[in-house]
């Protein structure tokens, strides 16, 4: 058997890391929403103007996990912070370590990198994730609430009507 990997994606995992995303669109209930592809996801990653890093984790030379984070900015601290936007292991393998090896990985760049802050949402019916977040230190913050515009409501927004 060979050991766990953490690493960078690479343009190779783009296909990987699809179904992964696929995949936690299902656990989520999300996937009338998910609308990406292999291009999509490779110009975010490794296009010209990437807005988007990844870690994936490896079990036996398998892509099972990732972690997708970037850059945000606090102007109460005037530093950037970093944002996971994703953390996923496949069911299978939860529970084995991945997953922290991943989150302390990220945190380990947001620390070199001299971010202010490392945060993520979490949906408020997932107490598995939520409950791992805080054995991990994270703060689930009780007081905020995300605000979206998406769709016809930005072009509106944007156009001013």
């Amino acid at each position: 058997m060979t050991a766990d990997i953490i690493r960078g994606a690479a343009p190779q995992d783009v296909s990987a890391m699809l179904g992964l995303m696929h995949e936690l669109a299902e656990y989520e209930k999300l996937t009338h929403l998910f609308v990406a592809t292999e291009a999509s996801l490779n110009d975010a990653l490794f296009g010209a103007r990437p807005a988007v890093e990844a870690l994936v984790a490896e079990r036996e030379g398998r892509v099972v996990g990732y972690a997708l984070f970037f850059h945000n900015f606090s102007t109460f601290l005037s530093r950037r912070g970093l944002y996971l936007e994703d953390l996923y292991v496949q069911p299978a393998l939860r529970g084995s370590g991945l997953g922290t090896a991943l989150l302390r990985r990220v945190a380990a760049i947001a620390v070199e990198r001299q971010c202010g802050r490392f945060e993520w949402s979490v949906l408020d019916w997932n107490q598995t994730a939520i409950d791992f977040y805080t054995k991990m230190g994270a703060t689930v913050m009780p007081d905020w609430r995300i605000v979206r515009v998406t769709d016809d409501a930005l072009t509106r927004l944007a156009g001013g009507a």
